[in-house]
């Protein structure tokens, strides 16, 4: 996965490079801290569902399906 998050960089002049740090530190914390949660994990599918419409559609089970599935199943 890419990193998304853009990369900080502090450009004053008067600054010391340790005020610059704290800088970049606190919105590095405020950017942590105001994120979005992770998106939660897609349920489970029930294999004894998945074989029941794959066997009320004629599907092969090896075959790819219109339901999402990442890959076929065996």
């Amino acid at each position: 996965m890419p990193n998304r998050r853009p990369r900080l960089e502090i450009v004053a002049p008067a600054a010391s490079p340790a005020e610059a740090a704290a800088v970049a530190a606190a919105i590095e914390q405020f950017l942590r801290q105001t994120a979005p949660p992770p998106a939660p994990a897609p349920p489970v599918r029930n294999p004894w569902l998945r074989a029941a419409l794959l066997e009320q559609t004629g599907r092969a089970p090896g075959a790819p399906t219109p339901w999402g599935d990442p890959h076929p199943w065996g």
